[in-house]
């Protein structure tokens, strides 16, 4: 992670000097280009002048005489190694100069360039015919000085290779600064490598630098919520284990006593002689390891299994209402009218058993969800009512629309109401943690019903709520969903 983020600072700071680089050669070429522009503008004004220099000659059939005028001398004063200058005749033999100073004739009066190398030199040569005093004559000025001629000779010592050693030591000078600055950073790569995985303490913000400080930060957030979280799971498997451990040990007792009574060979009721007189020899082995149980007997056995079973089913939903299992189960438009008649007919019979009187006050209403989770939720709240609320009394579901807070439309609930004992207001905020019973709560629960609706509410954004029933007795518990 961090040679990446070097090599891209490294690249990201390189550039721009390259473009630099890039720039400032344009710019030098640009400045050369202006100079040789300024060269042949000069050559341009002493061609005339040069020419106005040739004289006519004394007698016919010499050649023109030639007196320099200070302008041209000058120039070929100041640039005696690299300038030069010729005369010659229309036919272009040299009257008066340099021979190395030629070209092409022109056949009109217009200048013309051009460069010409001799001796490693590039030369400007500037040509004109024109008359003179001693006839038509083509004139021919030369300066080696061109500034954008040394610029392309010179341009691996004087651009190339500057540029390219100032690259170079910037990208060490770069390199040696990210490496530095990225040291604390290496540091605490390293010392959160090193870490146990059972070492979530807190990463000391002080000693980070002050631009990685926001991400130590959320690392000690995360590094809190998952310590908060496995406290949490370690607190449930042994609240679990603490709920599973009263059912079955009733049940390992009551079939470590049965065994034993089998094993010796003695019945409930009856001696062990008396079964042998009753129980002809053929078949006395098999009445020495037969057992009677009792009705009481049976029914505890029924009562810590449905028990266990019905732990074991709680402990699973509860499970699966973790919001994070949740995320690749898209959600889907759930009927609540369906759902309470449904949970109607399905505790029907239960509370007849008991002698409620359970029924609906159901309405349309629909809310975006995972069906199966609402249904374990309704389930829940109804099976708790049932359970808790004595014979005689009644159980209402009830689903539909009502007013939002704020004036923002209707929003969907549903609700589980019962005249039984209800739950004390100091009690209904501890009501709905794991593995938690009113003290005194007659009845054999295991403290998940609620911590399940909770749960539930909470993965669809819903609100769950406990109050009193009708008159103040029995509890209504009312789920309302986000409008």
């Amino acid at each position: 992670m961090t040679a990446n983020l070097r090599n891209r600072l490294l690249l990201l700071l390189l550039l721009p000097l390259c473009a630099l680089a890039l720039v400032g050669m344009w710019v030098d070429y640009r400045s050369a280009a202006e100079a040789a522009t300024q060269h042949d503008q000069r050559l341009l004004r002493l061609l005339p002048v040069l020419a106005d220099s040739v004289l006519a000659p004394p007698r016919q059939g010499d050649p023109p005489l030639l007196l320099l005028a200070p302008p041209v001398a000058e120039f070929l004063r100041q640039k005696s190694a690299y300038a030069g200058f010729s005369v010659r005749d229309a036919q272009g033999r040299l009257l008066l100069g340099d021979a190395w100073v030629r070209g092409a004739l022109p056949s009109t009066h217009a200048p013309e360039f051009h460069s010409e190398e001799l001796d490693g030199v590039t030369y400007r040569v500037a040509v004109q015919r024109g008359p003179t005093a001693a006839g038509e004559l083509v004139v021919a000025l030369a300066d080696g000085s061109d500034p954008r001629q040394q610029w392309a000779q010179q341009l691996l010592v004087r651009v190339l290779l500057p540029n390219l050693v100032l690259v170079a030591a910037a990208a060490l000078a770069i390199h040696w600064a990210v490496r530095r600055a990225f040291k604390p950073l290496v540091d605490l790569t390293e010392a959160v490598a090193r870490r146990s995985p059972r070492d979530l303490s807190a990463i000391d913000e002080a000693a980070s630098p002050v631009e990685v400080r926001p991400l130590v930060h959320s690392l000690n957030q995360l590094f809190a919520l998952v310590e908060a979280q496995a406290e949490g799971q370690r607190r449930f498997v042994a609240d679990a284990a603490h709920q599973l451990r009263t059912p079955l040990a009733g049940l390992q007792a009551q079939v470590e006593a049965w065994a034993l009574m089998a094993r010796a060979g003695a019945h409930p009721d009856l001696g062990g002689n008396e079964l042998d007189k009753k129980v002809p020899p053929a078949h006395a082995h098999q009445a020495h390891a037969a057992i009677t149980l009792r009705a009481n007997e049976i029914e505890k056995l029924r009562d810590a299994t449905r028990r266990t079973s019905q732990l074991a089913h709680q402990l699973l939903a509860l499970s699966r209402a973790d919001a994070r299992s949740l995320e690749a189960q898209a959600p889907q438009r759930v009927d609540l009218k369906d759902l309470c008649e449904s949970l109607l007919e399905m505790y029907l019979d239960a509370a007849m058993g008991k002698g409620l009187d359970l029924g609906v006050e159901v309405h349309p209403a629909h809310v975006t969800g995972h069906g199966w989770l609402l249904r374990e939720l309704l389930s829940n709240l109804v099976d708790n009512a049932i359970q808790y609320t004595p014979a005689g009394g009644s159980v209402t579901i009830r689903c539909g629309l009502q007013p939002a807070g704020g004036g923002g439309g209707a929003c969907a609930f549903l609700q589980v109401e019962d005249n039984g004992p209800g739950v004390p207001q100091a009690e209904r905020a501890r009501v709905v943690q794991r593995f938690y019973r009113v003290p005194g709560t007659q009845g054999e629960g295991t403290g998940l019903g609620l911590a399940i609706a909770d749960e539930i509410a909470r993965v669809h954004g819903a609100a769950l709520t406990l109050g009193s029933g009708a008159h103040g007795q029995g509890l209504r518990v009312t789920l309302v969903f986000a409008a």
